[in-house]
């Protein structure tokens, strides 16, 4: 079965699909998904999460919420890069609804990250780890597959949740995003029982309707018990903006943070440029170089360019992986198929960055803190939600959004609407209400 452009790219918009046709104004409609998204309180409330490094004091490092947009610029020259190509192989004329590729892409680009708890990396690992731990008292509330949802949290199934569910007060649908949107976010489309893989696309409560929309827009269904989808093209295109932005963004942070010399990552970031197949590239660059000479803007530079050498091979890596795509067979990450220069320049990167960036003792401490916050605070909330009559348990309640106390749930409701006001909460939050709990701080009394 081979992927129909037509029906990947429909125009369909969740909780608002009667009455959305082909016909309506199909080049603002993907721009609609990109406003929608960036003038969100999750989305802004990403610029208070950590992304690898401290939120900054008097140097500035990226947070969640300047790596999305820098992954959505990526990721629209990526899908400005593919359109003459799809153009060529699509078998019919697709007409304008081609060139809202670029925007897919960025806008699903934009998302991607909403669902990630705060304190970086360790915030995920915190809510898997606090569900093991009390597996005794949680597990035999759930089915397996609800459990396995749980105690595998995963940042990608939570962002397709917090855009999609209908909360306390608001409307059906979420943000009512496109098709093609929500599904390019979702880079692993199977849910969480899936033995071999670490990582999953969707909860349980979000199971049926994706299901229903990867079957309006043809994904092949690749097993059904657990539920297995193929991935829609434009996720390789989202997944690679994240790869290539997380990989170089990191080592941009880290010099300005005097991790690494000038020296340093000039040397990573040439390492990109084959000696004799990028001698243009080259002596643009050492031109470029000899005329600049303020060092942060000599590695912003460097930075920019070996961006741009990665977004041309992953390009590349697309169209020749496109047959295998299209017939939704299992296909490497596109920053994975890159040639042997990049590729040896990228293990060199990744090096670097375990050596001496996510083990950096800045790092270790906020993600440190950062667990411990994120566990207290699963076990003040999770219990109140299970048990909202206890005398303890109304005053925790009078602390939580009325959104998030919806009535009459399951057990399993009530431990996922935890996590997603844990997850959603910025890393000040977190910590202001981590410290309420633990009377660090009481108001009043602590000066």
């Amino acid at each position: 079965m081979i992927m129909d452009w037509v029906k990947l790219l429909s125009t369909k918009r969740f909780g608002w699909e009667k009455g959305t046709t082909q016909e309506l104004e199909t080049r603002s409609h993907f721009q609609r998904d990109y406003d929608r998204i960036i003038f969100s309180s999750p989305f802004r409330r990403l610029q208070n999460k950590t992304q690898v490094f401290p939120l900054p004091g008097s140097v500035f490092v990226h947070n969640r919420l300047t790596h999305s947009l820098e992954v959505a610029s990526v990721g629209r020259s990526l899908g400005n890069n593919i359109v003459p190509f799809v153009k060529q192989q699509a078998p019919i004329e697709l007409g304008e609804i081609i060139e809202q590729i670029p925007t897919i892409v960025s806008a699903a680009c934009l998302a991607h990250d909403m669902g990630n708890p705060p304190f970086g990396h360790s915030g995920e690992d915190a809510i898997k780890a606090y569900f093991y731990k009390n597996e005794h008292a949680y597990k035999k509330l759930l089915t397996h597959e609800q459990w396995s949802d749980l105690s595998k949290f995963e940042g990608n199934a939570n962002a397709l949740r917090l855009i999609t569910q209908k909360l306390e007060g608001k409307r059906e649908g979420g943000f009512r995003l496109s098709y093609p949107v929500l599904a390019s976010i979702v880079k692993y489309p199977w849910e969480s029982t899936l033995e071999s893989e670490k990582k999953f696309g969707f909860f349980q409560t979000e199971k049926s309707w994706y299901s229903q929309i990867a079957n309006d827009m043809g994904l092949p269904q690749v097993n059904d018990n657990p539920l297995v989808y193929a991935r829609h093209p434009l996720v390789y295109l989202v997944e690679a903006a994240d790869d290539i932005c997380y990989q170089i963004m990191d080592i941009d942070d880290a010099h300005k943070l005097g991790i690494l010399s000038t020296s340093k990552v000039r040397e990573l970031f040439m390492a990109f440029f084959n000696s004799k197949e990028d001698s243009r590239w080259i002596g643009s660059i050492e031109k470029t170089l000899r005329s600049v000479t303020d060092k942060n803007e000599q590695v912003a530079f460097l930075r920019s360019m070996t961006i741009g050498k990665l977004t041309q091979a992953c390009t590349q890596a697309f169209k020749k992986s496109y047959p295998q795509i299209m017939a939704g067979k299992p296909v490497a990450p596109l920053i994975k198929q890159v040639e042997s220069t990049e590729s040896m320049a990228l293990d060199s990167v990744k090096k670097i960055s375990i050596d001496r960036i996510y083990n950096h003792h800045t790092v270790v401490e906020i993600e440190l803190a950062g667990f411990q916050i994120l566990s207290n605070l699963l076990d003040k909330i999770c219990p109140t939600l299970l048990n909202p009559d206890d005398n303890y348990s109304k005053k925790v309640l009078r602390l939580v959004p009325k959104q998030f106390l919806q009535q009459n749930r399951s057990a399993y409701g009530s431990l996922l609407s935890a996590v997603d006001f844990v997850s959603g909460m910025t890393d000040i939050y977190a910590l202001e209400m981590y410290q309420t709990f633990t009377g660090i701080s009481i108001p009043g009394i602590n000066r």
